[in-house]
């Protein structure tokens, strides 16, 4: 059996420090095989930011892949944005897009984040053609057999979460993968976990999500995801921050268009929600 963390949206700048400890505790209680990181490693794409991702990255010792999110590409720089995405981020440089490679498995990555779309926000994901080709191959030129995990950062369709990802070209690659029949297609962005199965064309295919360790809560805890692989099936286990302060949990007030669970599991309420405006980054 290989195991592995799968954390997204990390969001140095207004990272939870707490739920990164805990989940540090975890990582050298538990010594996992390898972490997956899809993607927004800071808030801002500043320097600072990607320096505290990149010292806290270095302390979990083990195998790790990281994909880059749309929060990671520079906000407030033209020339960096489009010509010199990554050169903040270049101390880890090694792991960004890295295919990972066990026993029997593979980790594959896949790019959703886009310099620039035809739209007004670019925060949506964007799967060109060249990105999706390059998944392909990679794919392709792994022993028959191999169990194949794809790691993103933007859902490649929706998940019912409340956030969204509205990811161009999602459809295709989704197809694609199934076609291929790979194990799971791993994103973040939503910052909710979830688990599903996407009928497509090509037949069924699994999407895995992971929430955040971030302060940007939206409908559930600070978590992560246990993903257990053994004979090309994969257990994914939910793992939530256990010690939520009361305030956390409280609301501030009930929408007029609430609903009760309609399913087991469904939160009467949520969490938290991503503010209009975020609260000051430090």
């Amino acid at each position: 059996m290989i195991r592995l963390f799968h954390i997204s949206d990390l969001h140095f700048g207004l990272e939870d420090r707490i739920a990164l400890a805990w989940f540090t505790q975890l990582v050298r209680a538990e010594c996992p095989d390898g972490v997956l990181i899809t993607g927004d490693l800071t808030m801002r794409a500043r320097t600072r930011e990607f320096a505290a991702a990149c010292d806290w990255i270095e302390t979990l010792d083990l195998p790790v892949t990281v994909e880059v999110g749309n929060h990671d590409l520079p906000y407030f720089n033209p020339i960096e944005r489009f010509f010199f995405p990554y050169r903040r981020i270049a101390r880890i440089k090694r792991l960004i897009d890295r295919e990972l490679d066990f026993p029997g498995l593979a980790v594959v990555p896949l790019k959703t984040t886009a310099r620039a779309q035809w739209r007004l926000d670019w925060s949506k994901g964007r799967v060109t053609r060249r990105a999706l080709d390059t998944t392909l191959a990679a794919i392709d030129a792994l022993p028959p057999g191999t169990t194949v995990l794809v790691a993103g950062h933007h859902p490649l369709v929706e998940a019912g979460t409340r956030g969204r990802a509205l990811t161009r070209g999602g459809e295709r690659a989704l197809c694609a993968l199934a076609e291929r029949g790979v194990a799971g297609v791993l994103t973040g962005h939503v910052h909710d976990a979830f688990d599903l199965v996407k009928q497509t064309p090509a037949g069924p295919v699994r999407m895995i999500g992971a929430g955040t360790l971030s302060q940007r809560i939206r409908s559930t805890p600070p978590s992560f995801n246990d993903l257990e692989i053994a004979d090309g099936a994969v257990r994914v286990t939910v793992r939530s921050l256990p010690e939520l302060p009361t305030r956390h949990m409280q609301i501030d007030a009930i929408p007029p268009d609430a609903l009760p669970p309609r399913r087991p599991g469904e939160p009467v309420a949520p969490v938290g929600a991503v503010p209009p405006v975020d609260p000051p980054v430090h």
